[in-house]
């Protein structure tokens, strides 16, 4: 019996520090949604592609974004739910033009313009980007962090200025 507790000690001790890929377009696919501000009047216009090159697939978000008619978004969000317990954050494996970028994630019942966030920098060569859960800021008060037992959404976003956004996923995981 001892042997026993103590091998399933032993498994939950690994599982709640290990990481898990949530996309990598190979072995792990998430379920891509990519939209705009159209939803709400907007006028930015962005689309969502899988890449393939020498050094490997990823995925590519890109477009205008536009901050008239009260816009200045684009996104692709994956569904994901996710408890949080034993998480301590997002790692990203990102390029691209060197603008800022923001992961979004939402939790469930929050309302459709209500997100955490978090932002980073999209630089020429890859670079593998962790975000801490408690550097994400609640759109409504960034001064409330991140607090929930799950994750039910997480977005690559471009917002809040005019700017062409190119940004490239190659992959995304929670640790």
């Amino acid at each position: 019996m001892l042997i026993r507790v103590a091998s399933f000690f032993l498994l939950f001790c690994s599982l709640s520090i290990s990481s898990q890929v949530l996309e990598d377009l190979k072995d792990n696919r998430a379920d891509w949604d990519c939209f705009s501000d159209q939803v709400m009047g907007g006028v930015s216009e962005g689309s969502a592609s899988v890449v393939s090159q020498e050094d490997g697939n990823f995925f590519r978000l890109e477009g205008d974004v536009s901050t008239e008619n009260n816009g200045g978004f684009i996104q692709c969000r994956a569904n994901v739910n996710l408890k949080t317990k034993g998480l301590n954050g997002i790692r990203i494996k990102v390029k691209g033009n060197g603008d800022e970028y923001y992961v979004h994630l939402r939790v469930p019942r929050m309302l459709p313009w209500n997100y955490y966030s978090a932002k980073f920098y999209a630089s020429e060569e890859w670079q593998t980007i962790d975000l801490p859960l408690s550097s994400f800021e609640y759109s409504r008060n960034p001064s409330k962090k991140f607090k929930s037992s799950k994750i039910s959404t997480i977005g690559i976003v471009a917002y809040g200025k005019d700017f062409y956004a190119e940004v490239d996923l190659a992959q995304l995981e929670i640790y």
